[in-house]
């Protein structure tokens, strides 16, 4: 049952105010809690003026990371990484050394890093995302000691689309929303980690029409890594082939599932694909939502197959083939192999494609 069905919304509302004024763990307490946020450390990327994102997500990033071994092993959100070439972290104690992008995966979002020299910090344990039920109450905290933490409210478990080719089941949805979501931990009452920041999103219960809508944030939860966390370490990547990927925008009106925007030089673009198209079918297959549309896609086969997009445009429907492409071809990046030796952790980030916004 939905949040609102089970909460009056003045009584939602007034309960989320009340959470601004919880008071957080003091510095001089010895709990698990504070433990983990000494584990919230800042991420600060820099870009090449000629990346294919730089127009779009910028020059010079940052965000938070988490600290989850003690070999100086962070986890935070591909975008910020995403064609970085240094990545700096900085520990709440103010050291700050360089790492390298070690993993990336696409279809979660996730990003791993592995610092030069491990942080004298004691690392996170990882939670059990799946027991995380709406109405729990949570911490969500980015780098920034006890002033960059802030109590926050479970409003929603549900799947979120994304517009840039993204689909995340059993999101963790939360509000009110924090000013620095982009790699935040989110953190139960044991103290274990649950979730990576990843988004703003101006509806954090139903995620559909309503006159009900509350801003928060969107997590991913942290049940999507354990299982891949092995290939992550091994090879950067996942074991499973790689979707094909057709570099579009899409948005939802009315019913409609419109192409909002390509990106320049990828495959939508280069076939004939334009904003204002709006796609009605993947082959044999009609489709009006981004969620049917991306499986339809992905059902075709793996990354370089020919997608047969069926769209309308000027009152006629077209067929379009569309040859995917993995994303690294388009970004034409390779990760950085597990090093060796502590020398080898300094070397340049060469990061992989991102499954996350090209805005934040």
């Amino acid at each position: 049952m939905p949040l609102t069905q089970r909460l009056p919304r003045s009584a939602s509302l007034l309960f989320l105010v009340a959470l601004l004024v919880v008071p957080t763990p003091s510095p001089g307490d010895d709990d698990p809690i504070h433990t983990a946020l000494s584990a919230v450390v800042h991420i600060r990327a820099e870009i090449p003026p000629t990346a294919r994102t730089a127009r779009f997500l910028g020059t010079q990033r940052e965000a938070s990371g988490i600290v989850i071994d003690a070999e100086g092993l962070i986890l935070t959100i591909g975008y910020i990484v995403l064609e970085a070439e240094s990545v700096a972290v900085t520990s709440l104690d103010g050291r700050s050394v360089e790492a390298t992008l070690i993993g990336n995966d696409y279809d979660t979002g996730f990003g791993l890093l592995r610092t030069a020299q491990p942080l004298p910090v004691p690392p996170i344990p990882l939670g059990l995302s799946a027991e995380l039920a709406e109405q729990t109450e949570v911490l969500v905290a980015s780098y920034g000691a006890l002033e960059a933490v802030r109590p926050a409210l479970v409003t929603a478990r549900r799947e979120f689309t994304g517009y840039w080719e993204y689909l995340l089941e059993n999101a963790i949805f939360t509000a009110p929303p924090h000013p620095n979501w982009a790699g935040a931990a989110l953190i139960g009452p044991s103290g274990h980690l649950l979730g990576i920041g990843s988004l703003f999103v101006g509806d954090a219960l139903q995620g559909e029409p309503s006159e009900q809508r509350l801003p928060g944030n969107m997590f991913i939860p942290i049940d999507r890594l354990k299982p891949i966390l092995p290939a992550l370490l091994a090879t950067g990547r996942t074991p499973k082939p790689p979707r094909p990927w057709l570099g579009l925008f899409t948005e939802e009106i009315g019913g409609h599932l419109f192409i909002s925007g390509t990106i320049p030089e990828g495959p939508s673009a280069q076939a004939g694909l334009r904003p204002g198209d709006i796609i009605v079918g993947v082959g044999d297959r009609t489709v009006s939502g981004r969620s049917e549309f991306y499986r339809a896609v992905w059902a075709q086969g793996e990354a370089g197959v020919e997608v047969p997009l069926q769209i309308l445009r000027e009152s006629a429907i077209q067929t379009l083939p569309v040859r995917s492409l993995d994303r690294d071809q388009y970004f034409q990046t390779e990760q950085a192999p597990q090093p060796r030796n502590p020398e080898a952790r300094s070397a340049k980030v060469r990061p992989q494609p991102w499954s996350a916004p090209w805005s934040g």
